[in-house]
C-alpha cells in the first residue's frame, strides 16, 4: 500500500539548504496502522505531507497504491488523492460558510458522487452527529467540528488515510472519543492508517511505529498484530 525508499527533503534557506529528511525508508501493507512520533521539529508533519502527495521530496520516492508520486505531476498527485486518499487535519479544516452536512458532501460532489448527500448523512450518523447536519462549525464544539473532518474523510472511501494530530485541539474525553471512532473505522473499512501523533495512548493503538530524530528514522517498531509487508 506505501513504500517509501530513501526519502529525503531539502529547502533553502537564507543560511544555506536544511535538510529536514534524510534517507527514510519503510513499507506498509494495507489495512494497517501506522503513528509517526518524534519531537516537535523532527519532521513528522513534512513527512505526512510527502507521504500524501501534497508536497514533494527532493530526493528517493514514495509509491501508494502501487502508484510512484515522482513521476505524477502535481495534476497526477491530485488525482491520486482524489482516488484513494482521505486526510484529517489538526485544525478541522471545515469551511465556515457550509453546515457540518454540506462541508462533507463538497468533496464528495467533487468526485462526482451521485449520492452524495445520501453518503454524507450516513457517515455523520456514524460519528454520531446526525442531529448536527444544519449546524455551522462555529455552532460545533471542538470535538464536534473534528468528527465531520474525520466523517469528510471517510465518506469518500479512501485507500489510506492520513491524519496529523488527529487529537491535538481535544481535551483528553474528547481525544479518547475521536481515537475510537478512527479505529473503528478503520477496522470496518479496511482503511490504511498513518498518523502523526504526540500522543502516547494514540500511538499505542497502532499496528506499527516509527520515531523521527531530526529527520532521520531513528526507531521502527512493528505490534504483535502487524500484517507483513
Amino acid at each position: 500500500m506505501l513504500k517509501v525508499t530513501e526519502l529525503g527533503k531539502v529547502v533553502n534557506t537564507a543560511a544555506g539548504d536544511l535538510e529536514i529528511l534524510q534517507e527514510i525508508s519503510f513499507q506498509l501493507a494495507k489495512g494497517e496502522s501506522l503513528a509517526i512520533v518524534g519531537a516537535s521539529g523532527s519532521g513528522k508533519s513534512t513527512l505526512l505531507g510527502i507521504l500524501a502527495g501534497l508536497d514533494t521530496a527532493s530526493h528517493g520516492d514514495v509509491e501508494l497504491a502501487g502508484q510512484s508520486l515522482k513521476s505524477l505531476d502535481e495534476e497526477g498527485r491530485a488525482a491520486l488523492r482524489a482516488e484513494c486518499v482521505g486526510f484529517v487535519f489538526q485544525s478541522f479544516q471545515l469551511l465556515p460558510g457550509l453546515t457540518a452536512l454540506e462541508n462533507v458532501m463538497l468533496p464528495l460532489e467533487l468526485h462526482g458522487h451521485q449520492d452524495a448527500r445520501q453518503r454524507a448523512e450516513k457517515f455523520l450518523q456514524r460519528v454520531g452527529l446526525d442531529h448536527r447536519l444544519e449546524h455551522y462549525p462555529k455552532q460545533l464544539s471542538g470535538g464536534e467540528q473534528q468528527r465531520v473532518a474525520i466523517a469528510r474523510a471517510f465518506a469518500n472511501e479512501p485507500t489510506i488515510l492520513f491524519a496529523d494530530e488527529p487529537t491535538g485541539n481535544l481535551d483528553a474525553k474528547t481525544g479518547a472519543t475521536i481515537i475510537e471512532l478512527l479505529f473503528e473505522l478503520n477496522k470496518e473499512q479496511g482503511t490504511t492508517l498513518v498518523l502523526v501523533t504526540h500522543e502516547e495512548r494514540l500511538a499505542a493503538r497502532c499496528q506499527r511505529r516509527i520515531t523521527l530524530e531530526a529527520g532521520r528514522l531513528e526507531h521502527t517498531v512493528a505490534g504483535a498484530e502487524a500484517a507483513p509487508c
